[in-house]
């Protein structure tokens, strides 16, 4: 891991190790001794382009693959010869960009490199669609960096411009906090990015791939209303985002087939960690009619829901149901065992991993919004109503 020019941490993860020569014939030293590679800034996007080409058949030549023709390989590395192009070249330091330049354990060089921004990648939810992410780059010998981006909406357009400016031959955005402009704006300046779980709602243009929220949503709440619940309260996530209005429209959908009318006391808002589930569920538990079952929009949240009912020395399931949403190892680890939804998480990296390398081999994908099933998993925190 290193600390970037604009203050954004990288760190590189995958499985490719290609020889210490390009296939261009230029090494490390031509850029030190002033040679093609270093009076050249040709990205490898430009090398496509010369060439008539994608960016991920570039890739695979410069890999020294083997799919790929001899017409086509000759094609790119002499864009890439006469270019100066060189996957090794050094950046100067003050350079606005992050280098290329990666070495494994061996001290030989990875290339292949998709940039991945990520809230963080510290929680369960986060690294097991990193995971599937991973394994499905290292199948086609490619690498991720990781660009942590903590939320904050200008340290992730920074991001972005970086990887923009970069060898990057194309990005996956996870819960990106850009407007559907500003994406379609990256678009058009020639990044090729799939939108992983998005945080708005984006037109049918920029390709994505999320789960099936509202779906989910309405499995959960049926669940407890068979159960012969009828004030149920939930836990959402911030409310302008994306998954939160999907899965109350789901919320909605099922309650309204029961005959019962959404009531705005029964909604909490939190941030989908565990404290501030624990105080979503205080402030629904300390009505003067509380509910009888929570309904948090993620496992961490349903946990902290389990912490405040335990506190006022509520029975679990007896007194009060529980239900999460995500399916993580916390729900299985829960005590009692969380009733949650489960979504593919890793399938949501290894299917935006497959469109990405459709859009770069300029294959379009339909539909681009990708929705993947989820489906109700049944634990020991709910149960029938007892009163």
């Amino acid at each position: 891991m290193r600390e970037g020019a604009a203050g954004a941490s990288w760190f590189t993860v995958g499985m490719r190790a290609p020889g210490p020569e390009s296939p261009d014939g230029l090494t490390s030293s031509d850029a030190a001794a002033g040679g093609p590679a270093a009076r050249a800034r040709v990205t490898i996007r430009q090398v496509a382009d010369l060439a008539g080409v994608s960016i991920s058949t570039v890739s695979r030549v410069l890999n020294g693959r083997s799919d790929v023709s001899d017409e086509t390989r000759l094609a790119v590395e002499r864009v890439a010869r006469v270019h100066g192009y060189d996957t090794r070249r050094a950046v100067p330091e003050d350079q606005s960009r992050p280098s290329r330049e990666r070495f494994d354990l061996a001290g030989q060089q990875l290339s292949g490199l998709v940039g991945v921004t990520t809230t963080t990648s510290g929680t369960a939810y986060f690294s097991t669609i990193l995971a599937g992410i991973t394994e499905a780059l290292a199948e086609r010998d490619m690498w991720a960096l990781v660009c942590p981006t903590r939320q904050e909406h200008n340290r992730e357009v920074s991001v972005l411009q970086r990887l923009m400016r970069s060898e990057m031959i194309g990005a996956l955005l996870l819960l990106p906090e850009e407007s559907p402009d500003e994406l379609r704006r990256l678009r058009e300046d020639g990044l090729v990015f799939v939108v992983v779980d998005p945080l708005h709602d984006l037109g049918p243009d920029i390709p994505v791939v999320s789960a099936a929220n509202s779906s989910g949503a309405y499995q959960a709440t049926a669940h407890l209303l068979q159960l012969g619940h009828r004030r149920i309260g939930v836990i959402t996530g911030r409310r302008d985002g994306s998954a939160t209005r999907a899965r109350l429209r789901g919320h909605y959908a099922a309650l309204a087939e029961a005959g019962i009318m959404p009531d705005p006391l029964l909604e909490a808002e939190a941030d989908f960690l565990v404290a501030g589930g624990a105080a979503g569920a205080e402030r629904l538990l300390g009505l003067a009619d509380p509910p009888t079952a929570i309904f948090a929009f993620n496992d961490c949240m349903a946990v902290g829901a389990l912490h405040a009912a335990r506190a006022r020395g509520l029975r679990l399931p007896d007194d009060l149901s529980v239900v999460g949403f995500d399916d993580t190892p916390e729900a299985e680890a829960a005590y009692p065992g969380l009733t949650t939804v489960y979504q593919p998480l890793k399938e949501l990296g290894r299917m935006a991993v497959s469109l990405l390398v459709r859009l770069m081999d300029d294959h379009p994908y339909e539909p681009l919004q990708v929705e993947l099933a989820t489906r109700l998993v049944v634990r020991s925190s709910t149960g029938r109503l007892a009163r």
